[in-house]
C-alpha cells in the first residue's frame, strides 16, 4: 500500500465517522435524548407534530423549497420553535435570502445551539433549538451584515407569534 492509498482510506474513515456520530445524535435527539429542558418520547413527538414537522425537527428532514408560509411573512413579531414554543428569531432580523426558505440574519441570545453536520458529505453548521434539540435548518456565512449570517431555516419548524 503506498502513500496516497493510505491517506485515501484515512479519509474515508473520518467521512464515515463524522456520518456515524452525527446518526448517533440525532437519534438521541429525536428519541427525547440529550440535555434539553424540553423533552418528550418519540410518540409523544409524533402526537404533538404534523407528519411533516416531525420529519424536519425530529429526523433533521428538509421541507420543499418555497413551501414555507412563513416566507412572506414580515408582521412585527417572533419566531419560535413548533415543537416547544422556545422563543429563537425576532422579526426584525428576517429577510428574503431567495433561497426558498425563511431567513434570518441573527438569533435570540441562547435560543439555538450550533453543531456540525457531514449528512451530505460537506461540512455544514446545523442550528437545533436549544431547549428541545430540534432541528431548525442550517446557518451559513454569506448572510448580510452586520453579522455576516445566514440562518436558513425550514418554516415546517417555526411557528410565529405576531407582537401584541
Amino acid at each position: 500500500m503506498n502513500r496516497r492509498e493510505l491517506m485515501g482510506m484515512a479519509s474515508v474513515g473520518v467521512v464515515a465517522a463524522a456520518f456515524i456520530s452525527q446518526r448517533v445524535i440525532m437519534r438521541s435527539s429525536a428519541e427525547g435524548g440529550g440535555n434539553f429542558s424540553y423533552n418528550l418520547t418519540d410518540a409523544q413527538w409524533r402526537a404533538k407534530l404534523s407528519p411533516d414537522s416531525y420529519e424536519v425537527l425530529r429526523k433533521a428532514g428538509t421541507e420543499k423549497t418555497y413551501s414555507s408560509p412563513l416566507l412572506k411573512e414580515y408582521r412585527a413579531g417572533t419566531f419560535a420553535c413548533a415543537g416547544c414554543d422556545q422563543p429563537l428569531f425576532s422579526s426584525k432580523v428576517k429577510y428574503d435570502s431567495k433561497t426558498g426558505w425563511p431567513s434570518f440574519w441573527d438569533v435570540l441570545p441562547k435560543a439555538t445551539l450550533k453543531r456540525p453536520d457531514f449528512k451530505i458529505g460537506a461540512p455544514r453548521t446545523e442550528i437545533i433549538c436549544s431547549n428541545c434539540g430540534g432541528h431548525i435548518g442550517h446557518a451559513f456565512t454569506d448572510g448580510p451584515k452586520p453579522t455576516g449570517q445566514r440562518y436558513c431555516m425550514n418554516g415546517l419548524a417555526l411557528k410565529f407569534k405576531p407582537a401584541a
